[in-house]
């Protein structure tokens, strides 16, 4: 066999060998996930929805993808599903508030402040169940976000000690971006693992109960972030 003919078959066995760990990484994800529900009566009742942040755009408005998940934990909440809502989000940089955009859109819809808890640090899926479980003392939850994004969070959440279950907060409409974030989830399901495994450290800060009073939790208005209409 000639020297290029061996490259090129440890090259095809490397790469096979890489497919093949990538499908079982994102196959355990998928089996220690479970399924989730997409009808809110399908639902066990929990102490919270856990509502994952998502883009804000810079007119202050939520992008489809986060509407769609505020609007299904406003559902579990109306149906009495849950008792609760922690919305986590990234509030890093003055300006950009997904978690207090998610917060006022609650409340415009009649959700009481008092049950409503907001995360300023959930920067990524296993910061906002780490700390959920940490920090809030959640131990069962209903996770509400995308199809392609589900199975992922709810690996994280159990793996952080929550008893938790999903809904599904797919209405469409996404376009390409949401075929790009299903693209993206296989890879993100490998890291997924290692967080799930490893538990890396979380953000830390003084205890939240959920069973308590949600303003607790809310931080101080950010000047620079846009203000408008939650309704």
């Amino acid at each position: 066999m000639s020297r290029r003919r061996k490259v090129l078959t440890t090259l095809f066995g490397v790469a096979v060998t890489g497919v093949l760990l990538l499908a079982a990484l994102n196959g355990y994800v998928l089996l220690r996930a479970g399924r989730a529900a997409h009808d809110v009566s399908d639902v066990r009742h929990a102490q919270v929805a856990i509502v994952p942040g998502a883009l804000v755009r810079t007119d202050g408005q939520m992008s489809r993808m986060l509407k769609d998940r505020v609007d299904g934990a406003i559902a579990l909440y109306q149906a009495g599903k849950v008792d609760k809502i922690l919305v986590s989000g990234d509030h890093g940089r003055l300006g950009y508030d997904e978690t207090d955009t998610m917060r006022d859109a609650l409340l415009a819809h009649g959700v009481p402040a008092t049950a409503i808890f907001t995360d300023y640090a959930g920067f990524d899926t296993w910061s906002t169940m780490g700390r959920a479980r940490e920090i809030f003392d959640v131990e069962s939850a209903v996770v509400v976000t995308q199809g392609f994004h589900m199975s992922r969070a709810l690996y994280l959440a159990k793996s952080a000690g929550i008893q938790a279950q999903g809904l599904v907060a797919d209405r469409g409409g996404y376009g390409l971006k949401g075929t790009r974030g299903q693209m993206r989830e296989v890879l993100a399901r490998v890291k997924g693992v290692r967080e799930g495994v490893m538990t890396p450290s979380i953000m830390g800060g003084p205890k939240l109960p959920i069973t308590g009073d949600g303003r607790s939790s809310w931080g101080p208005l950010d000047p620079a972030a846009p203000q408008v209409d939650a309704g």
